[in-house]
């Protein structure tokens, strides 16, 4: 089991930036390829970005390309997500997952969730 907790979610003004984290527990993630995910009311659960097991691939949403990037310490059991240059529309609660070995852009092919961090952009 691998349990995973999101932290570095908040307000920010349209423009600013945030850094997330997600710290896994249990077991180690080295083996895992990661991945962040986004969600809004209503919504279904939207693919953002992913990091293989490695470190050496990413794999990005066109709607964050060139503002957020994914990196992970597997020495530290730990993925970040930077995001620069924020807009409202990303405003929603962000989850990073874990899928064993390759990565997947659908949001129901990852075995462990965390339970979110809340990103709020004001414009």
């Amino acid at each position: 089991q691998v349990q995973l907790v999101e932290s570095g979610g908040g307000l920010v003004q349209a423009g600013g930036s945030l850094r997330l984290s997600c710290a896994a527990s249990g077991r180690t993630i080295s083996s895992y390829a990661m991945g962040w995910f986004r969600q809004v009311p209503g919504k279904e659960r939207e693919f953002v970005t992913a990091i293989s097991w490695s470190g050496d691939s990413t794999y990005i949403e066109d709607s964050v390309k060139g503002r957020f990037t994914i990196s992970r310490d597997n020495a530290k059991n730990t993925v970040y997500l930077q995001m620069n240059s924020l807009k409202p529309e990303d405003t929603a609660v962000y989850y990073c997952a874990a899928r064993s070995w390759s990565y997947s852009r659908k949001w129901y092919q990852y075995e462990y969730w965390g339970q979110g961090t809340q990103v709020t952009v004001s414009s």
